[in-house]
């Protein structure tokens, strides 16, 4: 082991002699505290939205909760999807002899294009995530709350949303490969 690194961990918590660099540190922080606006005022207590229970300390034993996995299977699905019809897109961009031709072929790919295992995923998210992750309810709509200002339910993938990031143009194909 490098004999420095012995030193810092021999040293952690121990007192150290005042260096010059320290008297000026503290000579700053005087200097700045004697002008301050909030010298001698107390501080605004900081409220929390919740307190800390022994539940909460034992679910975060167990790792990952269920919804957390799920969502990251979610995100992953959608990943592989977007790379897979990328990949599909732009080989077909590749074959195609004309733009019509490739706008239907394109079409009837991604119409049968199967959605099925993310969609259940989804399904199984909307469902069941305010219950796992005991989202509090909005009393004036009378619905969960907004995570970020967002709904928390997902989308399902189909043929508009590939369509919408693989558009049936044969041009903007063959720009991104």
């Amino acid at each position: 082991m490098d004999p420095r690194e012995v030193k810092a961990i021999m040293s952690q918590g121990a007192i150290r002699p005042e260096t010059p660099r320290d008297r000026e540190e503290r000579r700053i922080l005087e200097e700045e505290l004697a002008t301050s606006p909030v010298k001698g005022a107390p501080l605004r207590q900081r409220l929390r939205n919740f307190r800390p229970d022994g539940d909460s300390a034992i679910r975060a034993l167990g790792g990952p909760t269920l919804w957390m996995r799920r969502l990251r299977a979610i995100e992953e699905e959608v990943e592989l999807h977007e790379q897979q019809l990328g990949e599909a897109w732009r080989a077909l961009a590749e074959d195609a002899p004309d733009a019509d031709e490739f706008a239907r072929r394109w079409r009837e790919t991604v119409h049968a294009w199967s959605f099925a295992q993310v969609n259940e995923l989804i399904e199984r998210h909307n469902r069941n995530f305010p219950a796992e992750a005991r989202l509090p309810m909005d009393p004036r709509t009378r619905d969960f709350v907004k995570i970020n200002g967002r709904p928390y339910q997902r989308d399902y993938l189909d043929e508009a949303w590939a369509l919408e990031r693989f558009p049936p143009d044969l041009r903007a194909a063959r720009r991104s490969s």
